[in-house]
């Protein structure tokens, strides 16, 4: 099973800028983080049990296991 590393705060916040600006350009990159400030902050666990109750639990596990073998 493969180890899974966490990135620090600032280099997770540094590769996503960069993934941003990469994807969608400097111009696009800045109206998506002003739109990102401006949305709702949703309560991460209401958020997490909203998502638990629409899955498929058996493809989702199905997914996962297949993902790992790969």
């Amino acid at each position: 099973m493969k180890e899974l590393k966490s990135l620090g705060q600032a280099e997770m916040i540094g590769r996503g800028l960069q993934a941003l600006y990469r994807e969608l350009g400097p111009v696009d990159a800045r109206r998506f983080l002003a739109l990102a400030e401006g949305m709702p902050r949703e309560d991460s666990v209401k958020r997490h049990r909203r998502w638990q109750a629409g899955l498929e639990k058996e493809a989702f596990i199905r997914r996962v296991m297949a993902a790992q073998r790969a």
